[in-house]
């Protein structure tokens, strides 16, 4: 008799189609389950590297921020410009420049270079100088078509020595202002809280939220409560065309060489003291790139990047006293301040906190200032 074999076979393919139905669902909520971990040491890391604050964000965009200087037969003049394209490309207000028989510029690092006017508007504070050796570079968003209202905050910054009020903090607190001074009409121009100063005429206003430059820092009242920005928006056209005019051959650039000399004791001091604060800045930021490149050659042989960000990186706060400098031979300056740095101690949940004496020797190498040597040793 031949026996019927269906039934185990039909009850065979269901309980494998019910185990395939089983360990599907056991996969897909095991996809989907939260992963918690409970170590203190990543929770750190990341919050440090998702929030930063003012400081990180000022210095990120200092980097962009141009000191202008220009001179002529009877006086110095100084201003402010910042970066907007990839050919080296800086705005400005146009009487910032327009009395200057010979411009140069300070980068955010203290590099100085020659610059040469593209366009400068005798209607429109407005101008643009080109910097060669400049192109290439990042430069900050630009918010070529939207508007501030008021109540945006905003961060009006000037020049990036610090020789100046060089960053203020504010709100937009009027819109289409109008006025004339010295030749210049301002028109729909924003009206801000923060402080413009000289020094500051020039520079970028940064909406706070986006990081976007909308206007361009151009005056002040005398009693420094009010200032006021030409947005960005209202001349960008023309300043793009400027920039796709000029031709480089066809421009001309004065020399650098009268001012890199260190006939003026103070003005030395001044921007040595500038260099190394801004070394000590970029080291408390952990823009480590930024302070490497402020080395001079020889310690950059000495020192790759890697060693010399591996001093650093534990580095979770640091502050610094006052600076003392004074010239010594050979065209150089010694700089010395006392720095307390607190740091993360390896493989420990733990921090130290010590204070250091750090001396730099400051100097002139390829026509640009450098930190040419320096020196740590326990206070």
């Amino acid at each position: 008799m031949r026996i019927r074999r269906y039934p185990p076979i039909i009850i065979s393919i269901l309980i494998l189609i019910i185990g395939f139905i089983v360990v599907l669902n056991i996969y897909d909520n095991w996809k989907s389950e939260e992963i918690t971990i409970n170590n203190p040491i990543v929770h750190e890391v990341t919050m440090e590297n998702t929030s930063l604050d003012l400081k990180s964000i000022i210095h990120d965009a200092e980097k962009s921020v141009i000191q202008i200087e220009g001179q002529n037969d009877f006086s110095n003049i100084t201003g402010s410009g910042f970066l907007y394209n990839d050919k080296g490309d800086i705005i400005t207000n146009a009487h910032v420049i327009q009395n200057a028989d010979a411009i140069n510029v300070r980068t955010s690092n203290a590099e100085i270079y020659p610059a040469a006017v593209i366009g400068i508007s005798e209607e429109v504070d407005i101008a643009v100088i080109r910097v060669p050796q400049l192109a290439g570079l990042s430069s900050l968003p630009i918010a070529e078509e939207s508007i501030a209202e008021i109540g945006d905050e905003v961060i009006a910054l000037g020049s990036p020595h610090g020789f100046q009020n060089t960053v203020t903090l504010g709100i937009i607190s009027g819109t289409d202002r109008n006025f004339s001074i010295d030749g210049f009409n301002y028109s729909n121009v924003y009206q801000i809280s923060a402080q413009i100063s000289q020094g500051n005429s020039g520079g970028p206003l940064i909406k706070r939220d986006t990081g976007e430059i909308i206007g361009i820092n151009s005056v002040g009242t005398q009693d420094g409560t009010i200032g006021f920005s030409i947005p960005i928006v209202e001349v960008f056209d023309q300043i793009t065309r400027w920039s796709n005019e000029a031709q480089n051959e066809q421009l001309d650039f004065p020399s650098v060489t009268d001012l890199i000399s260190f006939s003026d004791p103070d003005q030395a001091i001044e921007a040595a003291e500038y260099l190394t604060s801004y070394f000590l800045e970029s080291i408390s930021v952990r823009d480590y790139v930024g302070a490497y490149t402020l080395l001079g050659s020889s310690l950059q042989l000495e020192l790759t990047y890697k060693e010399f960000r591996n001093k650093y990186i534990n580095i979770i706060n640091l502050e610094f006293a006052e600076l003392d400098s004074s010239v010594i031979e050979n065209n150089r300056l010694k700089t010395t301040t006392e720095v307390t740095v607190e740091r993360n101690v390896p493989n420990e949940l733990e921090t130290m906190k010590e204070t250091l004496s750090f001396q730099f020797t400051i100097g002139y190498e390829n026509d640009q200032l450098k930190i040419l040597d320096y020196s740590v040793a326990d206070s």
